[in-house]
């Protein structure tokens, strides 16, 4: 067979996969049970909502998992590695309206698509742990989880100013309005009162807080956004009366020692007082329009760009509770009502923002902390002074270093009985009310005599609905629907109705994977047992995205279920990767850039195998995948160069001779590689999953292998054997079924989903080494150890850099060096 003709025979991937694929299902091969003799490894990619269709972003996540899950497999851990969907939610709820069609009927028949379209890439899942949180099996012991997080006090309602989404039509989460737009939709939010339910998330903030330095296995990119986002602040919080009113405006400050230099205060455009303050003053609709000028800004500003300080005179005063002085009051547009108490004393020559706002108005800036042995004057200052110093203009606190003055003034207000010591988070309660239809309905009752009750947990679930009620096309949520809000109270018998907000989508993302571990278990939420042995994920895999919400909120459902007694775990994801997302032209692949390559379509004309391999091959797991239609050929010809090369040495690879450990010449250097590629591929993955450069060890194995063959270098039948096995061995996490069926072929008697990882023998993997002599002058002065086969150049450049011919040489001009291949050198001086 020529050559040219070789090259048009092509593996069967259709037949092969589908093959391997019901053998795997068939054979439940991936099924996992616990097993105290064999240590554990969890493995868990972040769960999908069921679009539809799996595009390029799910296909390299998921393949990264499985290839991690599969290694482990052979690396003999007991491997748990689930799959599920993330039901509930708008995105569902949206297109099956747009689709004239019920949220669940839509979203079951996507989880029968999606999940074929999973196991026709042979992503190894356990199939018999699939968990769908829109399932009332699942969700009903999520009300439980509510209802005893409520009798805790981790639950409570409240009246409050919430962040509603009108073209949602529900309450979003503070962490869910990105730049002043819902994080789903991209619409404009608006602030409006309503009652809704919270999670106490705050009454963990400490430890969430303090526990991220015992995640050292996460990116600390993610650790730093969770660390700001919690936002502790420690200083002084105090009153500042508000002149010629029986009303004080609360301020908190982390500079206390700066206080005598305040020159003005600042309150946010939400701050509840600012109506009281402007009642009856000239100045009120000017200062209420501005007011509200500043809040729309803010809802479309980008908070990574540095936004111009703009205020207004509200035309009130307050008093320094320290000095007695009346300072101003603005409504400013830097000032956050979510943090601290929505009021700042300014200090501008001590805050940049404050010293630029000062000189924007022409207020006063007034140094209080002078730098030790300099000088402030405030004609002078470029910019504010935030160094600590020695106190000046500030009382009896005048000559105290700043440290020292801190306590001090503390201690001051505190003695006084108009301040405290205080620690602050910018961390808010978690929202979790939504007015939606498609949702864990929240368990509470209301009875006009009994008040607020908790629904009993033998009444558990309380049902969603699954009717085709409707209101204008649309899915009637739940406070339209009398039939599910009439009840009765659990308490005195009596009419009563039922809440009709339903849980935010992100409560059911916030403990899956712990439910993962005994996902048919009837007696409780958790089989403390099971997750026991499985808990924490080993490995959590997933996109950067998620870095505050989903990561948070799990961090903190995990010591919630530890208080409540159902985990022995504080931390639920011991290692984190967030992989990089899939780019083309330039922008990551989505449907409105039109940008977007189908993964279906790619399994088609490909393979599975083909995807799996590029999307690997291309970058590594953290960095961006540019897409590249060469490359997926690219992974295609390597995986058909292999298949000839096996099928055209069938007849060696099928005899099974006995490896060697005392080969000679090209089997040597053959042998030599391929353990050393054993040792690369093993590293590369053990490290960072650095998957992109173990293939590409692995294909430098194969070109070794095959050129040797093709230039006809005698090659014991043994080590072609052993390459073989090893490339196979090595790909087989990555392209499962190419490497099952090759496996096969090969004579092997056990699948490859059998065997172990290859072990690399470190003295197999050595490099021969020569002894070469160094000479200076015709004397010998030295002798070095160099590889054998290395070139002239290189073993020159080693004899010049041995410490003991540098003592010969040293101050002498080097006239030639002269190099006798694999003998000696002789430097001439």
């Amino acid at each position: 067979m020529t050559e040219s003709s070789a090259e048009t025979i092509w593996y069967d991937f259709q037949t092969i996969e589908a093959k391997w694929q019901k053998t795997w299902d068939s054979e439940k091969t991936h099924g996992v049970t616990e097993d105290a003799d064999k240590e554990k490894y969890y493995v868990l990619e972040m769960f999908p909502y069921p679009s539809g269709r799996i595009h390029m972003g799910h296909v390299r996540n998921y393949t990264i998992g499985d290839v991690v899950a599969r290694y482990k497999r052979m690396r003999g851990y007991n491997v748990l590695h689930p799959m599920g969907w993330d039901a509930f939610g708008l995105p569902a709820e949206n297109a099956a309206i747009k689709n004239n069609t019920h949220p669940a009927k839509w979203t079951y028949r996507n989880i029968d698509y999606m999940r074929n379209q999973l196991k026709q890439l042979g992503f190894s899942y356990d199939w018999d742990r699939e968990i769908a949180t829109c399932h009332e099996k699942y969700y009903r012991w999520e009300q439980l989880l509510f209802l005893q997080m409520y009798q805790k006090g981790l639950v409570y309602q409240k009246i409050t100013k919430v962040n509603w989404c009108d073209s949602c039509q529900t309450v979003l989460a503070n962490e869910q309005v990105i730049e002043g737009a819902c994080w789903r939709c991209d619409m404009d939010v608006e602030l409006r009162e309503m009652s809704g339910w919270f999670f106490k998330i705050t009454e963990y903030a400490e430890e969430l807080l303090e526990d991220l330095d015992l995640l050292h296995g996460w990116p600390e990119k993610v650790v730093t956004m969770q660390r700001n986002w919690i936002g502790k602040s420690t200083g002084l919080q105090c009153d500042f009366q508000v002149a010629g009113m029986d009303e004080a405006i609360a301020i908190f400050t982390t500079r206390p020692d700066t206080i005598f230099g305040a020159t003005f205060l600042s309150i946010a455009p939400e701050h509840p007082l600012l109506p009281r303050l402007i009642d009856n003053t000239d100045t009120a609709a000017q200062v209420s329009n501005f007011a509200e000028g500043i809040i729309q800004e803010k809802k479309k500003a980008n908070y990574e760009e540095e936004q111009e300080k703009k205020g207004l005179f509200t035309g009130r005063y307050c008093i320094n509770p320290f000095n007695g002085e009346k300072i101003p009051i603005y409504v400013a547009n830097f000032v956050l009502m979510e943090y601290g108490t929505g009021a700042v004393m300014a200090v501008p020559a001590h805050d940049q923002r404050d010293f630029e706002f000062a000189r924007k108005y022409g207020l006063e800036i007034r140094p209080v902390v002078i730098p030790e042995d300099s000088q402030l004057y405030p004609e002078n200052m470029k910019e504010a002074s935030i160094v600590p110093g020695i106190l000046h203009n500030s009382g009896n606190f005048d000559g105290m270093y700043s440290e020292d003055a801190q306590t001090a003034i503390i201690e001051h207000a505190r003695k006084e009985g108009f301040g405290t010591a205080e620690t602050t988070y910018r961390l808010r309660d978690w929202g979790i009310s939504r007015q939606r239809y498609w949702g864990a309905p929240i368990p509470i009752i209301y009875c006009d005599s009994c008040g607020i009750q908790p629904v009993p947990e033998e009444q558990l679930p309380v049902i969603l609905p699954e009717d085709n009620e409707t209101k204008d096309g649309i899915c009637s949520p739940l406070h339209l629907r009398e039939s599910f809000q009439i009840t009765t109270c659990p308490t005195c018998s009596g009419p009563a109705k039922r809440e009709t907000d339903t849980m935010d989508t992100f409560v059911e993302s916030s403990w899956y994977f712990a439910r993962y571990t005994c996902p048919r278990f009837e007696k409780a939420p958790l089989d403390k047992e099971k997750t026991s042995y499985w808990l924490g994920v080993d490995q959590y895999i997933g996109g950067v995205e998620h870095a505050i919400l989903h990561l948070l909120y799990s961090r903190f459902f995990t010591k919630v279920l530890r208080d409540l007694g159902y985990l022995n775990i504080s931390e639920p994801f011991t290692k984190l990767l967030t992989q990089g997302m899939v780019i083309k032209d330039g922008a990551k692949m989505s449907k409105s850039k039109g940008n977007v390559v189908d993964p279906q379509d790619l399994v088609a004309t490909y393979g599975a195998d083909t995807v799996r391999l590029f999307s690997l091959f291309a970058a590594p797991p953290e960095k961006d995948l540019e897409w590249s239609s060469q490359g997926v050929e690219g992974a295609s010809r390597f995986l058909n160069r292999l298949y000839r090369f096996i099928e055209a040495n069938l007849e060696t690879l099928q005899a099974r001779g006995q490896v060697s450990h005392d080969y000679q010449g090209r089997s040597k250097d053959l042998h030599r590689k391929c353990h050393q590629t054993i040792r690369k591929v093993t590293q590369d993955i053990e490290a960072s999953f650095h998957f992109n450069t173990a293939i590409s060890a692995v294909m430098e194995l194969f070109n070794a292998v095959s050129s040797m063959r093709m230039e006809k270098d005698k090659l014991d039948d043994a080590v072609v054997q052993e390459t073989i096995d090893t490339i196979l061995l090595l790909l087989a996490p990555m392209v499962p079924h190419f490497t099952a069926e090759m496996w096969k072929r090969c004579a092997n008697h056990n699948d490859i989903e059998q065997m172990n990882w290859p072990d690399f023998d470190e003295d197999a993997a050595k490099e021969d080494l020569l002894t070469i002599v160094v000479q200076v002058n015709g004397k010998v002065r030295s002798r070095i150890e160099v590889v054998a086969g290395v070139e002239d150049e290189d073993v020159k450049s080693m004899a010049l850099g041995d410490e003991k011919i540098k003592k010969f040489i040293a101050n002498k001009s080097i006239r030639k060096v002269i190099v006798v291949k694999n003998k000696l050198v002789n430097i001439v001086v």
